[in-house]
């Protein structure tokens, strides 16, 4: 998801223009942090403090210069408007959020709401078009028959969550004025793989295989994970 990424920032904005970003659900850090590595300053927003504290534990290991170009927040992601002035980012990121908000069309607006004319919006949410791959995969046929009619599935943390499908996304980004620009697949392949599993002895082939499936239907269209990218008007 990272290349995709760079792949949208690449071509959205002029090489070495150093971006204002918000990442809501920032989680460990992570893009966060690889981001700031890369010159741009950060905001970074979590509601949970577990997540928060070893974003600031990762962030404490990194140079000064590093460092001071991040800003850590600890708050709701819907709660955007409270903490920032409309138009304040060139990129807004939501990844791996909208799964646990029961009603997303509000928050998505009001991230839509952070970016400047020209700014870009990245979400990774859980497909709901593919939702009986999984189980498919791994031999679970109650589990793939019941996935064709829902958007609700239990992830692997043991949590009831939702998924959101593409067609409705796209029409919620054109509602509020953040239009579908790209979009991708992650985990086509890889998504029955173990969370420890260790990385294979071919990995920059496997990454290589995944990248290109993002981009190529139809295999896109059943990724474990979309990567939606919209662009404000």
């Amino acid at each position: 998801m990272a290349r995709q990424l760079d792949e949208q920032i690449a071509g959205r904005f002029p090489v070495g223009r150093r971006l204002r970003v918000l990442d809501v659900g920032i989680g460990q850090g992570t893009q966060a942090l690889r981001l700031a590595r890369l010159g741009h300053q950060v905001t970074g927003v979590e509601q949970d403090p577990v997540m928060i504290a070893a974003a600031r534990k990762a962030l404490d290991r990194e140079p000064e210069g590093i460092r001071e170009r991040v800003r850590l927040v600890q708050g709701d992601g819907r709660d955007t408007g409270v903490h920032f002035l409309p138009g304040s980012f060139d990129l807004v990121l939501c990844h791996g959020v909208l799964m646990y908000v029961e009603e997303p069309d509000p928050l998505v607006a009001g991230l839509a709401r952070m970016l400047a004319p020209g700014g870009l919006l990245s979400l990774l949410v859980r497909n709901g078009d593919g939702l009986a791959m999984r189980p498919g995969l791994t031999g679970d046929w109650a589990g793939a028959l019941a996935a064709f009619d829902t958007t609700a599935y239990t992830n692997r943390l043991g949590l009831n969550v939702r998924a959101d499908r593409l067609a409705e996304l796209t029409a919620t980004l054109a509602g509020i004025a953040a239009p579908l620009h790209a979009w991708y697949g992650v985990r086509v392949f890889t998504d029955t793989a173990a969370d420890d599993a260790a990385p294979p002895a071919d990995l920059e082939t496997l990454l290589a295989v995944e990248e290109r499936a993002g981009r190529t239907d139809p295999y896109r269209g059943v990724a474990a994970l979309l990567h939606l990218c919209g662009v404000r008007g």
